[in-house]
């Protein structure tokens, strides 16, 4: 498989696996599913599940005939390509600002005081609201 991306110079992860800065090609053994990871500086990191799914050629049955009998070497390349969005850069003073008003609004926040009698007592089951549940008859019908 080959992946490249726009812009180019990412680095690309394979199932957690770094195989290298696009574009890169690696090799795959099985079809399923792919965690694809791109990331670069400037740029948010781009994560996929990239499907790749079985070729006709490889379907169990079929496979035997394809590996077999075709007179050459049958490789499955896939190209996947992907677009990097630019990371949104957030101004330090802006984020102060931000930082700032919650300290304050977490401030003005009063704790809300419960009576002792609503605390449940360490130990003892609380009461349920629900009926108790009828008794199993285990008799054996005649």
């Amino acid at each position: 498989m080959t992946i490249s991306s726009n812009p180019p110079g990412a680095i690309v992860k394979v199932d957690d696996v770094e195989v290298g800065r696009t574009p890169v090609s690696t090799s795959f053994i099985y079809y399923g599913t792919r965690k694809i990871q791109l990331s670069k500086a400037g740029y948010e990191t781009l994560t996929v599940l990239q499907p790749i799914p079985t070729p006709w050629y490889q379907w169990p049955g079929v496979d035997f005939f394809s590996e077999h009998f075709s007179p050459g070497k049958i490789n499955d390349d896939r190209l996947f390509s992907y677009n990097m969005e630019q990371a949104i850069v957030v101004p330090t003073d802006q984020l102060l600002e931000r930082a700032q008003e919650l300290r304050q609004q977490s401030e003005v926040l009063e704790a809300t005081e419960l009576p002792l009698e609503s605390l449940p007592v360490p130990g003892h089951a609380l009461p349920s609201p629900l009926p108790p549940p009828p008794p199993v008859d285990n008799r054996l019908p005649l």
